[in-house]
């Protein structure tokens, strides 16, 4: 029940319990929560979707894909959104949320669900910070001296002053407004030089290579890669940073990542793939011509992009650390920046060198959607529904949401499958801290 007038708005808030946290809970507006998730689903992982999803699926498979996964996130996101304050409580750790529902041992596994979905998926930018870094070097012809193991370790250096300066989510504010504009360069400038690439270019090959047996792993790799485009794992922190009604900003919030926030990641995924076919690279500015010093201004924007994206990703980490070792009052107090300096920098040393040892994008964007997306956004969110629920929904409801719980288990454990496998074959292909 959401309250309405301004007075129900002022009884609500003494009747919903926010739990204890070192960060900033209840300040902002849904539509800074709506630029936070637009700017997970615009995050310099679009660059990789033209050649991680669709030259595995092509367009049918590809386009429908990508639509059935835009409505059945929006609908799994949802159910997490309304279960928000699930017996009178603000549930701002997905694994509160959890543990309310199921019992304290839901609090464990959910919450090494969910650190596993952030860590890869951080593993994730810290791969495309250090590519798009090192597209740049390569336009002006440094790519030799300055590979790709060399690129993420500048990119977990900067990713570390960055962590230590912003201390909670709410902090990012005009970070949300810069990540925006720098999303807006690369997707216009990719979506431009693919599009006039396109253009001057012979017939393209767009169908599905490999044998088999590889086809049938790497669809399933790629559907993973679907349900990963759109989900944060995090949700219910997001929600956390929401002012009250907390329930009706977060779903305003959805809607507008669902339909204006989904419309550029479309954009460069079609065109990147509509341009080079099944030849796309699976980081898309490395398959453009064009000017050097456009080339070069994406490149720089991806990896500043990347920086303040992986700080959104790892902030519940970061929130779990400030709260169980009580960092409290201002940012600039030497404990505490002593804390974040060592705390933050040592996670982001530990992220960086597991980036720079097996830098396979897609595989771990695979292996993540399999893990944890799956489970977190799709099995968990239907499930906690049921139970939370039950005295409320009908028969059918029921019937669909154990229908959903059903379908994304199988899909979870075949894509873990196939994820394993790609990076096993890639693996062997590769050497650690593979150039590539």
């Amino acid at each position: 029940m959401v309250p309405e007038t301004r007075n129900e708005a002022e009884n609500y808030k003494l009747t919903v319990e926010v739990p204890e946290t070192a960060h900033a809970v209840s300040t902002d507006s849904w539509l800074q929560a709506s630029f936070v998730l637009t700017t997970g689903v615009n995050s310099v992982f679009v660059l990789g979707y033209s050649g991680t999803i669709m030259v595995h699926l092509g367009w049918i498979g590809g386009i429908v894909g990508l639509m059935l996964a835009t409505i059945v996130s929006l609908n799994a996101n949802m159910l997490v959104a309304k279960l928000h304050e699930h017996g009178g409580k603000r549930h701002i750790r997905y694994r509160d949320l959890a543990a309310q529902i199921y019992g304290t041992r839901a609090y464990t596994i959910t919450w090494a669900m969910q650190y596993v979905n952030l860590f890869m998926i951080n593993i994730g930018f810290l791969i495309l910070g250090g590519s798009a870094l090192k597209a740049c070097f390569a336009v002006f012809n440094y790519e030799h001296t300055m590979k790709l193991p060399y690129c993420i370790a500048i990119t977990g250096f900067a990713c570390a002053l960055f962590a230590i300066s912003i201390p909670h989510l709410s902090a990012l504010r005009v970070w949300l407004g810069c990540s925006t504009v720098l999303g807006l360069i690369y997707i216009i400038v990719a979506c431009v030089l693919a599009a006039k690439d396109g253009i001057n270019a012979p017939p393209r090959d767009y169908s599905i290579h490999g044998k088999s047996s590889s086809r049938i792993f790497t669809t399933i790799g790629a559907s993973a890669n679907l349900v990963f485009a759109f989900n944060t794992g995090m949700l219910p922190e997001i929600q956390a940073t929401v002012r009250e009604p907390a329930v009706r900003n977060m779903l305003k919030a959805l809607y507008f990542q669902f339909t204006v926030g989904v419309v550029p990641m479309f954009a460069i995924t079609f065109i990147g793939y509509w341009a080079y076919g099944a030849e796309t690279s699976t980081y898309l500015l490395n398959s453009v011509s064009g000017p050097l010093w456009i080339q070069a201004s994406a490149n720089i924007s991806a990896f500043l992009q990347s920086i303040i994206c992986l700080h959104i990703f790892a902030s519940p980490t970061y929130e779990y650390l400030d709260t169980k070792f009580g960092i409290r009052g201002s940012a600039l107090q030497l404990n505490n920046l002593s804390f974040r300096i060592a705390a933050r920098g040592g996670y982001l040393v530990i992220s960086t060198l597991v980036s720079a040892l097996l830098p396979f994008l897609g595989d771990f964007e695979s292996l993540t959607g399999a893990l944890s997306t799956f489970p977190l956004t799709f099995i968990l969110a239907n499930h906690m529904y049921i139970v939370a629920k039950r005295n409320k929904l009908s028969l059918l409801q029921k019937l669909w949401h154990w229908f959903n719980v059903v379908i994304f288990s199988i899909m979870s454990v075949a894509a873990t499958v196939a994820a394993l496998r790609l990076i096993t074959v890639d693996s062997k292909q590769y050497h650690v801290f593979a150039d590539l």
